[in-house]
């Protein structure tokens, strides 16, 4: 019976063993829901890097590129702002985006020595579990909280959730404690009250950007599957379409 766990936080990821999982790394305020988002739009490619410095880098050495991030919630001076809707006003289609952020995109780099690496979120949560089932078959599966700095977020665990109800919803899966606690938490709340409850979306309502947590709190909207292969990330779903997944 395959495995799907869940990790409550990026530190915890112990990646000498990561060899044979398939990761699956959540950062639903904001970066993977961002990076789904870019991809719906028909980015190219999503460069996550460590931090600014990385990021500058990047940037200096390729043209027809978009640089967005963020450091402790906080925009960086000649960054785009790191939120989907915000950044959906560049333009993404067919460039690359070089995206940092505290959390999601450091954890997505540890995650890189996986079998496979997925960004996952609310947003593609159907289209990304078929995928790895179709893919990945019998493969164990490792949800990735980001958190935040070492502190537990709910958002993600939250996604979590939603992620292992859509394992489940295909059969038989083996879990961790964590899984079962994210699983109940998915089945006793909906989405937008888990998001905007959470500490990230108290301050991102403080900020008048609660229509970016609305917007990271729909389910399945989005039909992309964004993988990490040679240090970017593609959207799986686009290429074997031919397009954007939407």
């Amino acid at each position: 019976m395959p495995n799907v766990s869940v990790l409550c936080w990026k530190e915890c990821l112990e990646t000498e063993r990561l060899g044979d999982q398939v990761v699956i790394v959540l950062d639903i305020l904001f970066a993977t829901s961002t990076i789904v988002h870019a991809c719906s739009e028909g980015v190219d490619s999503v460069l996550p890097a460590i931090d600014a410095t990385e990021a500058l880098a990047y940037a200096s050495q390729m043209s027809g590129c978009v640089l967005a991030g963020e450091y402790l919630a906080d925009s960086l001076p000649g960054f785009a702002s790191a939120t989907a809707l915000a950044l959906a006003s560049r333009p993404l289609r067919g460039n690359t985006l070089i995206y940092c952020t505290t959390n999601g995109t450091v954890a997505l780099r540890r995650a890189a020595g996986a079998a496979a690496v997925y960004a996952g979120a609310l947003l593609n949560g159907a289209a990304l579990v078929d995928h790895v089932i179709r893919e990945h078959p019998g493969a164990p599966v490792l949800l990735v909280c980001s958190g935040s700095v070492g502190r537990f977020n709910l958002e993600d665990f939250y996604g979590a959730g939603h992620l292992v109800a859509h394992f489940m919803s295909h059969g038989q899966y083996n879990t961790n404690d964590a899984g079962t606690a994210a699983l109940l938490l998915y089945r006793g709340c909906d989405a937008r009250t888990a998001l905007l409850s959470s500490r990230v979306g108290k301050m991102m309502q403080q900020r008048s950007l609660q229509h970016e947590v609305e917007y990271a709190a729909q389910l399945d909207s989005l039909a992309v599957v964004p993988r990490l292969r040679e240090g970017r990330l593609r959207d799986e779903a686009g290429r074997a379409s031919g397009g954007a997944g939407k």
